[in-house]
Order: structure tokens, then sequence, then C-alpha cells
């Protein structure tokens, strides 16, 4: 598998991974056979051998966290140019989430981290993952003005750094109208490739 720099994919992993210790102590929760350090080593590996389902339980954490304003601005800063992805700073992105949030993204994480290390390889067509989203942005950009400007911002001043937010949350909304492996197939593309790719493509 080849080395890749900090992508979407790690930000997310190294944020939800970070109540996992915590997780471990709460009853009804055995996360003992998961080490976060080697989930993040193999991530992507992990990520492709992951059923849909399982992708799709991270998609719905981060619809139900982008609900409220608060959360989504803590997920948004994970796409800034600068963002600190560093375990600590993902710590710091995962403690500033709710309980609810952090008990679906531990529960989502803990799901991909042990059926995507025992699975085998899932069916991914890149370019058809890429033609949802799209799709996707359309009907985005249909609803809401300002959308494509909001995704092809890179910046990271105040302005653009809404602007990407409010267009991140307006796209993971339209996806839910999707099918599942939909849904799975486009979160696969943004956690690989990131917003900026996808950005640039509209």
């Amino acid at each position: 598998m080849r080395s890749r720099p900090p992508t979407l994919l790690a930000a997310f992993l190294l944020a939800a991974c970070a109540p996992l210790l915590v997780a471990q102590q709460r009853e009804g929760i055995d996360l003992s056979g998961i080490d976060p350090a080697m989930v993040l080593a193999s991530a992507e590996d992990v990520m492709m051998r992951a059923p849909d389902r399982d992708i799709d339980a991270l998609y719905q954490a981060v619809r139900a966290a982008s609900e409220s304003e608060a959360e989504a601005r803590t997920l948004c800063a994970l796409f800034d140019p600068e963002a600190d992805r560093s375990l600590l700073g993902m710590q710091r992105a995962a403690s500033a989430l709710g309980p609810a949030s952090q008990e679906r993204f531990v529960g989502a994480v803990a799901a991909i981290a042990v059926n995507g290390s025992q699975g085998r390889p899932q069916p991914y067509d890149p370019a058809a993952a890429e033609q949802v989203l799209k799709q996707a942005g359309v009907t985005a950009m249909l609803l809401h003005d300002g959308f494509v400007a909001g995704m092809a911002a890179t910046g990271s001043d105040p302005g653009s750094q809404a602007a990407r937010c409010r267009s991140f949350r307006q796209l993971v909304d339209v996806l839910q109208d999707f099918t599942l492996e939909q849904r799975a197939a486009a979160t696969r593309f943004l956690l690989l490739e990131g917003l900026t790719r996808y950005g640039s493509e509209l």
C-alpha cells in the first residue's frame, strides 16, 4: 500500500479513536482488541476492507454531528489546509464533540477497525464514487446558493472556513437520499481524497 500524507481519512480516524481508551472502560463496549495505532498504520487498507454498512455508520455519525452548529465547526476544522492532525490535535477535536457524537464515532470506528481488519477487500470504483458525489453536488448546487464556491474554497481565513463548512454540511445532508452503497462509496472517496480534490472537480 503506497504512503499517503495525512488525509481526511487519517483525521477522522484519529479524532474518532481518541475516545477509545475511555470507551473501553464503559459497560457493554469491549474494545480491548482494538489498537488505535495499528488501525491508523493501515488505515487505508482497513477502510477498503470494511463492509459498506460500517462505512455508512461513519457517514451517519458525521451527518448527525453536522446537524449541530458547534460540532460541525469542529469537524470542518479537520478540513482546513493547516489543520492540526497530530494525535493531540485530534484528541482536542474529539473532546469538543458531545457525548452522543463521541459514542456514534466510537461505534463506527470500532466496527470499521474490527471488520476491516478481518474482511476481504470490498468492491470500490473511484470513478463511480466520484460520480455519486457529483450527482449529490448538482442537487446541493440547485438547493443552495454558494455551494460550489464553498466546496472550492481552500483558504484558511474565516470566510473560506465558513463557506467550506457550510457546503460540506449541505453535501452530507444531500447524500442521505442516496442508497447505502452509494453513500459508502462517496464516503470512501471523501476520506481517501478529501474535499479539496472533490471541490476542484466541480
